[in-house]
C-alpha cells in the first residue's frame, strides 16, 4: 500500500503563505503557487483559525547566540565568569545562571543553550476572557441571539464606559472563537456568526458582481432627493429580495435613518406578488415614515408604477452593477442570512415568524447608530410624527 508523503513548509514559505492569505487569495491559489494541493495549506491556517499569529521576537535583554558563543570560548579557555563578562558588558551572575541552567562548565554548548532559551521563552499570555467567566457567558448568550462580536463589544463599551474589566474588543472575541487553544468560547458558537466559516477569511477576498437588468421607466438613483443621502430625515427605505431554495423569497425593507427592518412573505418572485406585498407593508406606516423606496435592477420591480400609484411613494433604482448604492439593505441582508442561510427553503416561514426575526434583528445594537438599537431609533421617529 502506497502512503502519501507528508508536506513540509519552511518558515519563509509559511510567512509567504500568510501574506497571500491576508491579501485575500484562496486556498487553491496559494496551493498553486507552491505547486501543492490546497489540502496541504488548510491545516497550517486552521491551526490558528485563519488569524496570523504574531511574529516571535527575542527580548533585547536576553543573551544572543553571539554572546553565548563568547561564553563557550571563555569556558574552553578556563576563564572565570568575571573575566568572561569583561567583553560582554553583562553581570557575572547572568553568566553564572546561564551556564548553571545548561549543564555547567563541562557540558555547556552555545547553540544548544540558545535553542533551549528560545523554546523555554514560549509563555502564551492568557486572554482577558479566561479570567472573567460571567463575561464569557454573556458573550455566548449574545452570540446565540445572532449579535456580531463588534455589536457585543460596542454595547459593552456603551454599557460600561468606566469599567475596563467588563469590556472586551471584538477582535478578542473573534480570536477566542477561532483559536480554540485559548479554551474560552466553544467552537460551536462559530455557527452563530454571520459567516460560519471554519477559519477566518481575509476582508480583501473578492466578491461577485451583479447582472445587468433593465426596468422600464425606471427613475435613476441620481434623481433621488439630496435629503435621502444624508439620512437626516426618516422615511426613506431600501428594498430587496432574499432568495431561498425551491423558488422561495422574502421581501426585505430597511429604513435608512434608523436601519429599522421589515420583512414580508411573498409566494413568488413575480412582480404582482412583490408589489402587492410592498403596498401592504407601506400601508402599515404613517405617511411621514415612508417617503421613498430604493431598489436594485431586479425584474420583480417591473410593476413599480403600480406601487407608486397606490401609495404615492416614488421608487428609485440603483445603477447597473452597483448594489453598494443601497448599502444599508445589502448589509441587512447579510445579517438575515444568519436566520435564512443559503439553500434553505424559506417558503415555510409564516409572516408571524418573519416578524419575530425582524424584531430580534431590530433589537440588536448597531455600530453605525453608536450602539443604539434600530427599534429605539425608529420609535423616536414615530413619536416625533405624533
Amino acid at each position: 500500500m502506497k502512503y502519501r508523503t507528508r508536506t513540509f513548509y519552511t518558515d519563509k514559505q509559511k510567512s509567504e503563505m500568510w501574506d497571500r492569505w491576508q491579501r485575500g487569495e484562496s486556498l487553491s491559489s496559494i496551493g498553486r503557487h507552491f505547486n501543492r494541493a490546497s489540502s496541504s495549506i488548510f491545516p497550517h491556517l486552521a491551526q490558528f483559525g485563519g488569524i496570523r499569529p504574531p511574529q516571535r521576537r527575542r527580548s533585547r535583554w536576553a543573551l544572543s547566540l553571539t554572546e553565548r558563543e563568547e561564553i563557550f570560548r571563555g569556558l574552553v579557555a578556563q576563564q572565570s565568569f568575571r573575566s568572561i563578562v569583561q567583553s560582554l558588558n553583562r553581570s557575572p551572575s547572568t553568566i553564572s545562571r546561564e551556564v548553571g541552567r545548561n549543564g555547567g562548565r563541562q557540558t555547556y554548548r552555545a547553540a544548544r543553550s540558545d535553542q533551549r532559551a528560545w523554546d523555554c521563552a514560549k509563555r502564551p499570555k492568557a486572554c482577558k476572557l479566561s479570567f472573567n467567566e460571567p463575561l464569557c457567558r454573556f458573550i455566548a448568550r449574545k452570540l446565540r441571539l445572532k449579535w456580531s462580536p463588534q455589536q457585543i463589544a460596542g454595547w459593552l463599551m456603551r454599557r460600561h464606559p468606566d469599567e475596563e474589566r467588563e469590556r472586551v474588543s471584538h477582535e478578542t472575541i473573534y480570536r477566542s472563537l477561532y483559536v480554540q487553544t485559548r479554551g474560552v468560547l466553544k467552537k460551536e458558537l462559530q455557527e452563530c456568526l454571520r459567516s460560519p466559516r471554519a477559519i477566518r477569511r481575509s476582508r480583501h477576498a473578492t466578491q461577485k458582481g451583479l447582472k445587468l437588468r433593465k426596468i422600464k421607466d425606471a427613475i435613476p438613483i441620481s434623481e433621488r432627493p439630496p435629503e435621502v443621502e444624508d439620512r437626516a430625515i426618516p422615511g426613506h427605505w431600501e428594498g430587496d429580495l432574499i432568495v431561498g431554495s425551491n423558488n422561495s423569497y422574502i421581501v426585505t425593507l430597511v429604513e435608512r435613518h434608523s436601519r429599522f427592518v421589515m420583512l414580508a412573505k411573498v409566494e413568488n418572485k413575480d412582480t404582482q406578488s412583490v408589489i402587492t406585498a410592498l403596498i401592504k407593508q407601506a400601508r402599515k406606516l404613517p405617511k411621514d415614515l415612508y417617503r421613498s423606496l430604493t431598489w436594485d435592477r431586479g425584474s420583480e420591480m417591473a410593476g413599480h408604477r403600480k406601487f407608486t400609484m397606490a401609495t404615492k411613494i416614488d421608487v428609485y433604482f440603483c445603477d447597473p452593477q452597483s448594489p453598494w448604492q443601497r448599502g444599508s439593505n445589502e448589509n441587512t441582508n447579510r445579517l438575515l442570512r444568519q436566520y435564512f442561510p443559503k439553500g434553505l427553503d424559506i417558503s415555510g416561514f409564516s409572516q408571524a415568524e418573519l416578524s419575530a426575526v425582524a424584531r430580534q434583528l431590530n433589537e440588536r445594537p448597531r455600530k453605525t447608530l453608536q450602539y443604539q438599537t434600530p427599534t429605539e431609533k425608529f420609535e423616536a421617529c414615530v413619536a416625533a410624527t405624533r
